[in-house]
């Protein structure tokens, strides 16, 4: 039980190190943590209407299954928690925060799937589901966070990177699992490109928002001492 539970952590805590890491201007720690909790506990919820729909034979075909059981939920979801829990924060105040934050949310969300993955399939996956699900659910997080904050940073186009922030993750998401379900013999070949190709575009979205925050930053200082 402590080898599982150790396993199905281990690459939450370095994901999410990595993210606050980055992080130039660092957010209060009881505040990721909050966030953290609340994607954990939206994983009950939606693998209840997950088996309702599995149960009732609604998603026979992969791409229901794939983008709508699956990455419309899980997707939606952790955006609403934003919306409803950080998103109004007065400590979501520059752009890199959004990615802090929604990170939070969806490393919280993969922590307890990982751990019930293992402890129903066994350890011996763990490797794996560090480098594909778990990773996959950060990249997720940090590019709608990432559109999280230029929402907040840009009144004018807010509507539309809030549109975005759900739209572009949700997309992703379903391709992910789309690949996974549908190419049983071969899922890796294609697979691993994917997941170059979100890592490629996570840490450009992280490096451009962790920019424009110190740009504000030395903007907002500037403004102060005139």
């Amino acid at each position: 039980m402590i080898a599982i539970l150790s396993a199905g952590i281990a690459p939450i805590v370095a994901l999410m190190s990595f993210i606050y890491l980055k992080d130039r201007i660092t957010e209060p720690i009881p505040l990721i943590i909050r966030m953290f909790i609340l994607g954990a506990l939206l994983v009950f919820p939606i693998m209840f209407i997950q088996y309702a729909f599995t149960a009732e034979g609604l998603t026979s075909n992969r791409i229901i299954e794939s983008f709508f059981q699956i990455a419309f939920f899980e997707e939606f979801f952790k955006w609403f928690i934003f919306m409803f829990a950080i998103y109004h924060h007065s400590e979501f105040d520059d752009h890199y925060d959004g990615i802090v934050y929604a990170g939070s949310i969806s490393m919280g969300f993969a922590s307890v799937e990982n751990v019930l993955y293992l402890l129903t399939n066994g350890i011996e996956y763990a490797f794996l589901r560090a480098f594909f699900p778990v990773s996959s659910h950060a990249l997720f997080g940090i590019i709608m966070g990432y559109y999280f904050g230029k929402a907040k940073m840009n009144q004018q186009r807010q509507k539309l990177n809030l549109g975005l922030a759900f739209l572009i993750p949700f997309t992703l998401h379903g391709i992910y699992n789309y690949i996974l379900t549908s190419l049983v013999s071969t899922w890796m070949y294609f697979l691993i490109p994917f997941m170059v190709v979100l890592w490629i575009i996570a840490l450009h979205r992280m490096k451009i928002a962790n920019n424009t925050s110190v740009q504000m930053k030395h903007h907002n200082k500037e403004k102060y001492l005139l």
